[in-house]
């Protein structure tokens, strides 16, 4: 090979190197704002399923209070049965 040939591949393989390493940094910051984004998302699943839940306490809280002479009475009769076996 001549020298002008050697140097051509050199630099052609200079230029893969660093279109490869530049494809290689935006590949990279891609998945670090995909991964961002992702972690956002479930942060805010995690915050809805929270509030679903502090919700659903507090219906079944009132639920408890409003009708505690009925359930009171109902579960008086079930262990009268049970009792009773």
């Amino acid at each position: 090979m001549q020298v002008k040939e050697l140097f051509a591949k050199s630099e052609m393989c200079r230029r893969a190197r660093y279109a490869l390493s530049w494809l290689n940094t935006k590949t990279t910051l891609a998945a670090i704002k995909a991964r961002r984004k992702l972690s956002e998302s479930c942060g805010q699943g995690t915050t809805e399923y929270a509030i679903l839940v502090g919700v659903l306490v507090v219906i079944a809280i009132l639920a408890i209070t409003l009708f505690r002479p009925k359930i009171q009475e109902l579960w008086d009769a079930i262990a009268s049965g049970i009792n009773g076996l």
